[in-house]
């Protein structure tokens, strides 16, 4: 059994099957993490591309340990310094790299789309690595596996998604993951960071933190992106700490505990305070590990059935 497409475009439609069989193949990896030689020759032979045109650091490393891990052959590509900057386009870029016969494609850029229209032009398979304000697929899956992990199961879980949901990509995903998989989806922040008729995606929406503390399992945490902004969506950050920051006051008031994810970077004491980042709740640094097992799972499902 494999995946229903050759390509990870998004969540968007994604069937149960292929979520669960993801998550199910983790489990396998992230148990060869835990081994003294945490590498296996999956992808022996097998090439695969970075095409970063947008700044990374947990996404881009996880994916290049992920790819080491499956021993295929890595190129890296950033947009800096190459041939981007004398004028090439997309197409070229990933037609001149797949002409050195590339067999995966693992692409970030700013641009929402730009990994479904990659696969018109390039034969090799295509993993959305984030998509401007679009999707972030892997991000997702590794969030539903650490809830899996620390809840045994996602069905009926209630997970709020805070903050800057407007221009998200990470909320995008794990808001059709998470409902595909039965979980229980709402969204906080402010009204200028939500968009419009988002009810429609079948999550509730909030407007107040302490409305919805009461209410959920998990909160995943989301930074306020404010290279993405205009400008003027809120007054300030102590302004938005005040109203929406998750703080240890905050859950202390709750009478049960609450599990704390953020898809990083933090923003400290701003979306999120440092003693809930670093508490007992929070699982974000098992966020980065599992992100390492659901990317070799996404490699290995997408490798195999070249």
């Amino acid at each position: 059994m494999g995946l229903s497409s050759r390509h990870l475009l998004g969540l968007d439609g994604a069937p149960k099957s292929d979520i669960e069989l993801i998550l199910e193949t983790a489990v396998s990896f992230k148990e060869i993490l835990g081994r003294p030689i945490k590498k296996v020759p999956t992808l022996q032979g097998k090439t695969i591309a970075n095409l970063f045109f947008e700044s990374s650091t947990r996404t881009r490393i996880s994916f290049e340990l992920a790819e080491r891990r499956l021993s295929a052959d890595v190129v890296n590509f950033s947009a800096s310094g190459s041939s981007v900057s004398k004028g090439e386009t997309l197409k070229d870029t990933a037609r001149n790299i797949e002409a050195m016969k590339i067999d995966m494609v693992v692409i970030r850029h700013n641009a929402a789309g730009t990994a479904h229209f990659l696969t018109r032009v390039v034969q090799a398979a295509v993993l959305n690595a984030g998509d401007g304000c679009h999707e972030h697929p892997t991000q997702a899956l590794l969030d539903m596996y650490t809830l899996k992990e620390k809840f045994g199961s996602l069905e009926g879980l209630r997970v709020c998604i805070v903050g800057d949901i407007s221009h998200s990509r990470v909320a995008r995903s794990n808001i059709y993951g998470l409902r595909t998989m039965g979980a229980k989806v709402s969204v906080c922040g402010p009204a200028t960071l939500i968009p419009r008729e988002i009810e429609k995606l079948g999550v509730e929406v909030y407007h107040r933190i302490d409305d919805v503390l009461p209410k959920v399992d998990a909160l995943n945490v989301l930074r306020i992106q404010m290279e993405r902004q205009a400008g003027g969506l809120f007054p300030s950050l102590r302004e938005y700490n005040r109203f929406f920051g998750v703080t240890k006051d905050r859950l202390e008031k709750i009478d049960h505990p609450i599990t704390i994810m953020h898809p990083g970077p933090i923003n400290r004491d701003v979306e999120l305070s440092a003693d809930v980042a670093d508490g007992p709740h929070s699982v974000i640094l098992d966020q980065v590990l599992n992100g390492v097992a659901i990317r070799m799972a996404v490699l290995y499902l997408l490798g195999t059935t070249q």
